[in-house]
Parts: structure tokens; C-alpha cells; sequence
């Protein structure tokens, strides 16, 4: 798969429509930087508000714009069984190079019931799997037992783990094998999971600051301790106002205000509020980004 950062990579919509014109743009934009994997319809993507045309022209695009040269990972879990399958063989006939796969959410599966779902979709679609955990949007947990159980499957590769909890993912590493992947599913715990024997992390903010993400997977890989601290910690209140509000409100405001796309999302998501969004701007320029004319335009679509 891949080592480093890979940017959970958000879906521009304009007048209630896929903005293509502006998604190629985030594409070109990562390509352009040190970024080692785009994700595709994961939850930054708004991916359970589109339509099946609209995710097979999003996955067509990325893998037509990548043209192979870093990982598309395609998000194709569902609380429907039947449906994430569906989803895992499309984004395989697609061209995709791997699959991210969320616990199933308001069923609330059982550790078993995990097994099966994981299981069962990994005998039907030869791609390479990785695991999503982030019980604050699903309600579920996958223990550290059913990771290391799944991790036995030889197409299982890797987790997403958003849970935040640090013993959590020690006690993954101290089960899977070595070659599992373990990602960081918080942007502000990639210097610890890294740390953890972590192999990179699955970003939101690296959609408007790939590089610094990549920079901080590179300094914890290197073993420079102190370089990754100072990075990790200089990007932390960028961070904080990146997830002010529920991702992804916040960033589809900072990609407008780099113009990359205007700031419109699908309901039930509502536009940042003036005091984050204000707030937001004047972390991005504390970090050195340079705001476009988008600025006003966004302010104004609060």
C-alpha cells in the first residue's frame, strides 16, 4: 500500500453538483506535493451523500489523474453488507488499488459480526483491505483481538485507527505481524501512532497542507524525534480548527479559501460558523497559506 501520508481527499460540489473541474484540481494539487496515497469516498469525501454515477466518475477521475503513480484507495464500506460489496467489486473494475473499508455503523455489529462482514468481503474482492475504526461516527470498536484475527487474511493489510486511544494501538502492534499496516486516523496523533510502530496516517488536513504531513510521517520514520515534535506541534492549532466542527465542514472552507473550490456541502452538513471560520482563517495564515480572492466568497457563504 503505501508509507507516509495519503490524504482523505474531500469532494467539491457546485449549484448541488459534483465540481469536477475543481476536483481535478485537488488531484493536481497532491500530485504536485509529497503525498503517497489519495482516498477517495471516505467520510471527508462526503461519500454517503452520492449518488452510484457520481462515485464511479470520482473513482474514474482520481485513477485516470493518478495514472498509477501513487495508491488509489477507494471507501466502500457500508452498514449493508450486500452494498459494501457491491461498492469493493466496483472500485476494483474501476482500476482501484485498494479498498477502506468502515466498521458497519448504526447496526452495531458484534466482534463476530465484524469478522464476518470483513471476512466475507475480503473472499469476494481480491484487493488489498484496510480496516476502519472510528467509533465516535460508528458506536463499534474493533478490539484489538479482531484486528489481529482479520489480520491473518492475507488480503486484510492494514487499519485506519481513529479511536484515540494510544494503548489501543500499541496493543494492535503487539499482535498483528509485522508487515500490517497501522494508520493514523487523527490528524493530531500522527506523531504518536507513528511513533507506536505506526505506518503513516490517512489525513484530512493534508488536503491543504500535504507536504507538512508527509515532512512529520518522514522525521518519525527517520528516528529525528525532535524534528517531528516541533512539526506536529507547529501544525497542531491548524489542526484544532480543521476539525472545529464535524468533518468535513471545516475543510471544504480552507480548500475555498485556497481556491480550490467553493465551499458547499451537502445536507445535513451546514457551512462553518463566523466565529470558526474566522478563526480558521487566521490559523491558515499563522501557517504561511496564502488565502485567495475566495476568501470573501467564503466568508459570505457562511
Amino acid at each position: 500500500m503505501f508509507t507516509g501520508s495519503a490524504v482523505a481527499i474531500a469532494t467539491p460540489f457546485k449549484d448541488g453538483q459534483v465540481d469536477m473541474e475543481s476536483f481535478e484540481k485537488l488531484l493536481d494539487f497532491q500530485l504536485q506535493s509529497k503525498t503517497q496515497g489519495i482516498v477517495v469516498l471516505g467520510t471527508t469525501g462526503e461519500a454517503s451523500t452520492l449518488s452510484g454515477q457520481e462515485r464511479e466518475s470520482l473513482i474514474r477521475k482520481t485513477i485516470e489523474k493518478v495514472q498509477g503513480k501513487i495508491p488509489v484507495i477507494v471507501g466502500a464500506g457500508s452498514n449493508d453488507y450486500e452494498k459494501a460489496v457491491s461498492f469493493s467489486k466496483q472500485a476494483k473494475k474501476l482500476g482501484a488499488d485498494g479498498l477502506l473499508l468502515v466498521t458497519p455503523y448504526y447496526n452495531k455489529a458484534t466482534q463476530q459480526g465484524l469478522e464476518a462482514y470483513y471476512g466475507g468481503i475480503a473472499k469476494q474482492v481480491d484487493l488489498p483491505i484496510i480496516l476502519y475504526n472510528v467509533p465516535s461516527r460508528t458506536n463499534v470498536n474493533i478490539e484489538p483481538e479482531t484486528v489481529e484475527k482479520l489480520s491473518k487474511i492475507p488480503n486484510i493489510v492494514g487499519i485506519k485507527e481513529a479511536g484515540g486511544d494510544l494503548a489501543q494501538v500499541l496493543e494492535i502492534k503487539r499482535r498483528v505481524p509485522r508487515d500490517f499496516k497501522i494508520y493514523s486516523g487523527n490528524d493530531d496523533q500522527i506523531l504518536p501512532i507513528c511513533a507506536s510502530g505506526g505506518h503513516g496516517v490517512i489525513s484530512v488536513v493534508a488536503n491543504i497542507i500535504p507536504n507538512q504531513v508527509q515532512e512529520l510521517c518522514e522525521a518519525v520514520q527517520n528516528e529525528d524525534l525532535k524534528a517531528a515534535v516541533k512539526k506536529q506541534t507547529d501544525m497542531l492549532p491548524l489542526i484544532q480548527q480543521v476539525f472545529a466542527e464535524i468533518n468535513p465542514i471545516p475543510i471544504k472552507a480552507a480548500i475555498s479559501l485556497l481556491g480550490m473550490g467553493k465551499n458547499e456541502l451537502r445536507l445535513p452538513l451546514t457551512p462553518l460558523s463566523k466565529e470558526d471560520q474566522d478563526d480558521l482563517i487566521r490559523e491558515m495564515e499563522n501557517f504561511g497559506l496564502t488565502l485567495t480572492e475566495a476568501k470573501e466568497e467564503t466568508r459570505g457563504n457562511r
